[in-house]
């Protein structure tokens, strides 16, 4: 079995106190999953990935010289925007498609995929958010970067951008109001989903430790070639630059979840 890394880091300068996530970057399966009894037509869907936010990732991380850490492995294999006990952690249906490599699966095939994707995936972020902070003296911004359908069910979705939060709104208002300065797009807040999810990657790494952050999603369709790929990382790299500017986003501060108490 040849190595697969479940992640991939872009290293850029820890000391500038911004950290990228990308979840969802790719669509990819080891070998030997072949492509968990789907037709090569489901990994080019949003059930597999993010579509877009791999090379939107690689451009705002090359333009703010900002470290990122990109997921390596299709969500439909294990989900690393989910907590270790989430129902939908390893989905048997996603969006109407029958997963038949998902159901049935063992206990021992379930912590596997823990085991290989899963927990190195976020050992990565965890890494990363550490070195940003310990090369900047203080606690970095983290964003993490999304895209969501053009509609749901048969009904349009009007937001051309999202920012999914909790209970933490120190990144999120300002990167709302930047958003939303330009006059030329509409901005969902928490919309179309809500984003309080206990154990996903925003909880784990920033809401616990007390991290400013914001999970900003941006609509498939505008983001879905080049030209849209490098418009959108043109209007969002000065954004998050004025975000990292502002000292209020580089300390800890832990905030309640809406999704109830902390453990320990």
């Amino acid at each position: 079995m040849r190595h697969y890394s479940p992640y991939e880091i872009i290293e850029g300068n820890p000391a500038n106190g911004l950290v990228l996530l990308a979840d969802h970057a790719m669509n990819r399966l080891p070998p030997e999953y072949g492509r968990l009894g789907l037709p090569d037509s489901a990994f080019e869907r949003h059930i597999a990935y993010d579509i877009g936010i791999e090379p939107l990732t690689r451009q705002l991380s090359a333009a703010l010289d900002a470290p990122a850490v990109l997921g390596c492995f299709s969500r439909l294999l294990i989900d690393p925007n989910r907590g270790e006990d989430d129902p939908t952690l390893i989905m048997k249906i996603s969006d109407g498609a029958i997963i038949p490599g998902n159901h049935p699966i063992t206990d021992e095939e379930w912590q596997n995929r823990l085991n290989r994707f899963h927990r190195p995936y976020h050992q990565a972020v965890s890494e990363t958010i550490a070195r940003a902070a310990a090369a900047g003296g203080r606690a970095p911004l983290v964003i993490s970067l999304h895209s969501f359908t053009p509609s749901w069910k048969g009904a349009a979705r009007p937001w051309h951008a999202a920012v999914l939060w909790d209970n933490d709104p120190r990144a999120v208002f300002p990167l709302i109001e930047r958003l939303e300065a330009s006059g030329d797009i509409v901005v969902g807040n928490n919309e179309p989903y809500d984003g309080a999810l206990r154990g996903d990657t925003m909880y784990r790494h920033c809401m616990t430790p007390g991290i400013a952050h914001a999970l900003i999603e941006i609509r498939q369709d505008l983001i879905a070639d080049a030209a849209g790929v490098a418009a959108w990382a043109e209007r969002l790299a000065p954004i998050f630059a004025e975000l990292n500017a502002l000292p209020a986003l580089h300390a800890y501060e832990r905030h309640p979840s809406r999704t109830g108490a902390y453990e320990g």
